[in-house]
Protein backbone atom coordinates (compact mmCIF):
# COMPACT_ATOMS: atom_id res chain seq x y z
CA UNK A 1 0.00 0.00 0.00
CA UNK A 2 2.46 2.29 0.79
CA UNK A 3 4.77 1.69 -2.49
CA UNK A 4 1.62 2.80 -4.30
CA UNK A 5 1.43 6.25 -2.68
CA UNK A 6 4.69 6.63 -3.38
CA UNK A 7 4.61 5.44 -6.29
CA UNK A 8 1.72 7.70 -7.29
CA UNK A 9 3.39 10.77 -5.65
CA UNK A 10 6.05 10.75 -7.94
CA UNK A 11 4.32 10.30 -11.02
CA UNK A 12 2.01 13.50 -10.26
CA UNK A 13 5.37 15.33 -9.36
CA UNK A 14 6.69 14.24 -12.79
CA UNK A 15 3.48 15.14 -14.19
CA UNK A 16 3.28 18.58 -12.89
CA UNK A 17 7.15 19.25 -13.27
CA UNK A 18 6.24 18.63 -17.06
CA UNK A 19 3.36 20.18 -17.50
CA UNK A 20 5.12 23.53 -15.98
CA UNK A 21 8.41 22.71 -18.29
CA UNK A 22 5.89 22.77 -21.40
CA UNK A 23 4.27 25.97 -20.50
CA UNK A 24 7.95 27.83 -19.31
CA UNK A 25 9.58 26.69 -22.52
CA UNK A 26 7.30 27.15 -24.85
CA UNK A 27 8.20 29.89 -27.87
CA UNK A 28 6.10 33.20 -27.85
CA UNK A 29 3.76 32.69 -30.60
CA UNK A 30 4.64 34.78 -33.59
CA UNK A 31 0.45 36.05 -34.48
CA UNK A 32 -0.78 37.91 -37.24
CA UNK A 33 -1.50 41.81 -37.04
CA UNK A 34 -5.40 41.08 -36.75
CA UNK A 35 -4.91 38.78 -33.66
CA UNK A 36 -2.06 41.58 -31.83
CA UNK A 37 -3.44 43.31 -28.64
CA UNK A 38 -2.73 46.99 -29.49
CA UNK A 39 -1.87 49.77 -26.91
CA UNK A 40 -1.28 53.40 -27.30
CA UNK A 41 0.59 55.61 -24.94
CA UNK A 42 3.13 58.23 -24.67
CA UNK A 43 6.68 56.94 -24.02
CA UNK A 44 8.68 57.88 -20.73
CA UNK A 45 11.55 55.15 -20.70
CA UNK A 46 13.67 53.27 -23.01
CA UNK A 47 16.32 51.33 -21.13
CA UNK A 48 18.32 47.89 -21.78
CA UNK A 49 17.65 45.15 -20.03
CA UNK A 50 18.18 41.34 -20.23
CA UNK A 51 20.49 39.53 -22.98
CA UNK A 52 20.06 42.34 -25.60
CA UNK A 53 16.27 43.59 -25.01
CA UNK A 54 14.45 46.72 -25.43
CA UNK A 55 12.42 47.96 -22.87
CA UNK A 56 9.80 50.15 -22.80
CA UNK A 57 7.63 52.07 -19.92
CA UNK A 58 4.25 54.13 -21.05
CA UNK A 59 3.44 57.09 -19.26
CA UNK A 60 0.29 55.61 -16.42
CA UNK A 61 1.29 51.86 -17.21
CA UNK A 62 3.07 49.70 -14.90
CA UNK A 63 3.53 47.00 -17.56
CA UNK A 64 6.79 46.49 -19.24
CA UNK A 65 7.06 46.32 -22.80
CA UNK A 66 10.44 44.42 -24.58
CA UNK A 67 11.83 43.44 -27.61
CA UNK A 68 13.54 40.26 -27.44
CA UNK A 69 17.29 40.88 -28.46
CA UNK A 70 16.42 44.04 -30.05
CA UNK A 71 19.66 45.50 -29.87
CA UNK A 72 21.16 42.09 -31.93
CA UNK A 73 18.37 43.06 -34.94
CA UNK A 74 19.77 46.57 -35.21
CA UNK A 75 17.88 49.11 -32.78
CA UNK A 76 19.71 51.51 -30.69
CA UNK A 77 18.87 52.75 -27.20
CA UNK A 78 20.09 55.93 -27.65
CA UNK A 79 18.21 56.71 -30.87
CA UNK A 80 14.54 54.99 -29.55
CA UNK A 81 15.52 57.29 -26.80
CA UNK A 82 16.00 60.30 -28.54
CA UNK A 83 13.28 59.55 -30.97
CA UNK A 84 9.88 57.98 -28.89
CA UNK A 85 10.47 59.53 -25.22
CA UNK A 86 7.43 61.92 -24.77
CA UNK A 87 5.82 61.07 -27.62
CA UNK A 88 2.69 58.64 -28.65
CA UNK A 89 3.50 55.19 -29.43
CA UNK A 90 1.19 52.14 -30.64
CA UNK A 91 2.24 48.61 -29.10
CA UNK A 92 1.50 45.56 -30.59
CA UNK A 93 1.94 42.12 -28.84
CA UNK A 94 0.31 38.43 -28.84
CA UNK A 95 -2.27 37.39 -26.08
CA UNK A 96 0.47 34.88 -24.17
CA UNK A 97 0.43 34.16 -20.98
CA UNK A 98 3.74 32.20 -18.76
CA UNK A 99 3.63 31.25 -15.61
CA UNK A 100 7.17 33.03 -15.27
CA UNK A 101 4.84 36.43 -15.97
CA UNK A 102 1.55 34.79 -14.27
CA UNK A 103 -0.19 38.27 -13.95
CA UNK A 104 1.13 39.77 -17.48
CA UNK A 105 3.54 42.69 -16.07
CA UNK A 106 5.90 42.08 -18.63
CA UNK A 107 4.69 41.92 -22.60
CA UNK A 108 7.04 40.71 -25.61
CA UNK A 109 6.02 43.23 -28.26
CA UNK A 110 5.14 42.59 -32.01
CA UNK A 111 5.36 45.52 -33.18
CA UNK A 112 6.47 49.10 -32.47
CA UNK A 113 5.27 52.26 -34.50
CA UNK A 114 5.66 55.58 -34.21
CA UNK A 115 4.01 58.74 -36.25
CA UNK A 116 3.18 56.29 -38.90
CA UNK A 117 6.71 54.71 -38.78
CA UNK A 118 7.00 51.16 -37.95
CA UNK A 119 10.17 51.07 -35.43
CA UNK A 120 10.43 46.98 -35.25
CA UNK A 121 7.70 44.21 -36.92
CA UNK A 122 7.94 40.82 -36.46
CA UNK A 123 3.71 40.50 -37.09
CA UNK A 124 2.88 38.10 -39.64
Amino acid sequence: MMRKVVFYTVVILFCTTLILAVLVLRPVPIVEEKDAIMVKGVVVGVYDGGVNDVFFRLSGDNVRYYINRGTELGLNIDSLKKKLIGNQVVLKFPDYWTPLDWNNKIRHLSKVEFDKEVIFNELR
